[in-house]
């Protein structure tokens, strides 16, 4: 059968208003959210929270409707960020603590052995001599800094971020000591740096007596220096001190990732807006308390919607805004916890985003982005609405991609041959010119009971519990059936097939043989 009789007609949308050319070696800047849903941000239809910066960047920039994570948990989506391999190749495809994989509850014998010995501290690490985003931005002439969440090696491990070719590091390396937004100490390069806050675990429960209904009781988890702030000056000190030559960083911020902090004015503004009444949560497992969880989730995303703003102020000062491309994204889907009101929020936008559905699933809620690229003013331009999906002024893009596509898209426009990666650059989409397109698309994720997925046009296919010999495939028609409720598979035996096949072509072995990153793929018979 012809294979393009498989794939129902995509389109890309017809751009214009854009330049042909693009700045010889531009700054980059990557913002990755974690956490956020394709649907939190006003641009692609959000109603509730504001994020004004950033929808800006969307009228003057693209917008992609159709462009995923690699994975939909932090750990393994950082590895294909940075390495350009999706998970059938990756280093580390699942969440793995460098000490402490399986415990009960969160002791606190835990997060203090890990604030007395750093070697506690982190997660499984990269290789030795792993080439990434960092190295070969470091091989292109720029400047690399990552400030943010790191998680991909502990201080000193093979995997540490100034090992992995950042010139500069600042903010969380483990990403479990991510949980709290006022943290006792940060890193900075090799360095633990002390905040004017106490230490405080995210155990911590409430005070034995104290009101829940009464804010004052939450100020012990609200402290003095908020990591956001600390983490967007260091940003900001780099973005001057690299302003005569090409730079490239990487903000990774832990917002909007339970526990959803922020300072209280900001907090109470949403609360005034959404008119929230008091919905304590006193007991959020992994995560502190809180009185005001919606509030408090859309004041974290505004914070950073206005450090956009002021970055994109700094970068005008410093005349290089239009020598600037910025990405805004996030590393995977909403998550469903006490604290995280992604229902509330629609945080999936057209996509079903309940309990499974979002985070830790392969589902659309899980792994499709919300994804803008602005270059200055250099990419503004208007395009006809190709879908429903995105809601802006400026342009919009139906290319279907990963997030592995970074890779060869920087050293593109770095002007640098890039290692081997499983992307597709995706420049010509920016000047408005013919793309080359990925044949289909491939995710394994080895948590929960394990899953594949896999995209080929407008078809997704996803296998759920591969860890028990699952060889059953549901398969959607995405191009109607975005939420995933209409299960065609034995209506389309040769799409099926098909797919198996890019499953069976796709999944590789696991470099460092890590059990836990290992998955037994059963196949059906012919």
């Amino acid at each position: 059968m012809d294979k393009k009789a498989l794939i129902p007609a995509l389109g890309l949308a017809v751009l214009s208003g854009c330049s042909d050319k693009l700045p010889e070696k531009p700054n980059i800047i990557y913002l990755m959210f974690d956490d956020l849903g394709y649907g939190d941000l006003g641009c692609y239809g959000q109603e509730l929270i504001e994020t004004p910066n950033i929808d800006s960047l969307a009228s003057r920039g693209v917008v992609f409707t159709d462009m995923y994570t690699n994975c939909p948990l932090s750990a393994p989506s950082r590895c294909s960020i940075v390495t350009g391999l999706h998970t059938g190749h990756s280093q580390i495809r699942h969440n793995d603590e460098r000490v402490a994989r399986d415990f009960e509850g969160m002791p606190d014998w835990y997060f203090d052995r890990m604030r007395a010995d750093s070697t506690y501290e982190g997660q499984y690490a990269l290789l030795a001599g792993t080439e990434t985003v960092g190295t070969m931005m470091q091989k292109a002439g720029y400047k690399t800094a990552m400030i943010g969440k790191w998680g991909l090696g502990g201080p000193g491990s093979d995997g540490d971020p100034l090992k992995m070719g950042f010139d500069y590091f600042y903010g969380f390396n483990c990403q479990l000591l991510a949980h709290s937004y006022y943290p006792d100490y940060l890193w900075e390069n090799d360095k633990r740096v002390l905040t004017r806050n106490e230490y405080m675990p995210v155990n911590r429960r409430l005070d034995p007596g104290a009101d829940p209904y009464d804010i004052r009781s939450y100020d012990k988890f609200n402290q003095k220096d908020y990591s956001c702030d600390l983490m967007y000056d260091k940003l900001e000190a780099f973005v001057e001190n690299n302003a005569s030559e090409p730079f490239f960083l990487m903000w990774t911020t832990t917002v909007p990732h339970s526990t959803v902090q922020a300072p209280e004015e900001e907090v109470m503004y949403y609360v005034n807006k959404l008119h929230e009444e008091k919905t304590p949560i006193t007991d959020g497992g992994w995560y502190y308390p809180v009185l005001y969880p919606h509030s408090a989730y859309a004041a974290m995303v505004t914070h950073i919607d206005t450090q956009v703003g002021k970055l994109v102020e700094k970068l005008k000062e410093l005349g290089i805004y239009d020598k600037t491309l910025i990405i805004v994204t996030s590393d995977n889907g909403p998550a469903c916890n006490s604290n995280s009101p992604m229902e509330y929020f629609k945080s999936g936008g057209p996509f079903k985003c309940t309990k499974g559905w979002g985070k830790s699933s392969l589902h659309e809620g899980g792994v499709r982005m919300p994804f803008i690229v602005a270059l200055g003013d250099r990419l503004k331009g208007k395009a006809p609405k190709d879908t429903g999906f995105a809601r802006t002024d400026g342009r919009v893009s139906s290319y279907v991609g990963q997030f592995v596509d970074l890779m060869p898209t920087f050293a593109e426009l770095a002007g640098v041959d890039a290692p081997q990666n499983d992307g597709i650059s995706f420049v010509p989409t920016l000047l408005g010119k013919k793309q080359k397109e990925h044949e289909y698309l491939y995710w394994e994720f080895p948590g929960g009971k394990g899953w594949l997925a896999v995209r080929y046009g407008s078809w997704k296919g996803i296998v759920k519990n591969v860890k028990s010999g699952s060889t059953k495939m549901a398969l959607y028609d995405l191009a109607v059936d975005p939420q995933e409720q209409n299960n065609i598979a034995s209506d389309h035996p040769e799409v099926v097939a098909k797919m198996w096949g890019f499953i069976k072509e796709s999944h590789g072995e696991v470099p460092n043989h890590n059990p836990r990153f290992e998955m037994d793929i059963t196949y059906p018979e012919k």
